[in-house]
């Protein structure tokens, strides 16, 4: 309106506005305080969103709808900081040492398979890795952690 000398009515019609929209002030406060608390306390408890956030207001006797602390939280651009990423092994790992005689390193397996009646079953195998020969198998269609454990220390 300024650059052109355009009046209000044929710069909003330009823009794609009604100028209703453009004359109306907001009504909406500040809320210049609780700005500066919900950034106070988001600083202080970095894991905390919005709704623990809210929580904390209420204990402290803020009367403040949640709805209106997200779209200020929104506004501040505040969001719960992100953890670190999965932790890599840093440098190479040594090799598994090749075992020399028989007993001395087992290897253990699950095979799991069907009936022709659909129930499925499962077979666990206990090999030496040595001799490579099969120590032990046990089939069973539910094999829990107990029976592995006992068929392990034998």
């Amino acid at each position: 309106m300024t650059e052109k000398n355009y009046n209000q009515r044929r710069a909003c019609a330009l823009a794609g506005i009604d100028p209703r929209v453009y004359r109306r002030g907001s009504t909406r406060p500040a809320d210049a305080e609780l700005r500066e608390r919900l950034k106070e306390l988001s600083s202080e408890r970095r894991r905390f969103g919005y709704r623990r956030l809210h929580l904390l207001f209420g204990r402290e006797g803020w009367k403040v709808n949640w709805k209106k602390l997200y779209r200020i939280y929104r506004e501040e651009g505040l969001s719960v900081r992100k953890r670190g990423g999965r932790k890599r092994a840093i440098g190479t790992r040594a090799p598994m040492a090749i075992p020399q005689g028989p007993n001395q390193r087992w290897s253990l397996d699950f095979v799991s398979d069907s009936l022709s009646d659909g129930r499925r079953f499962r077979v666990l195998c206990v090999i030496d890795d040595f001799s490579r020969e099969c120590l032990a198998t046990v089939v069973d269609t539910s094999l829990s952690g107990q029976r592995v454990a006992l068929h392990r220390t034998r």
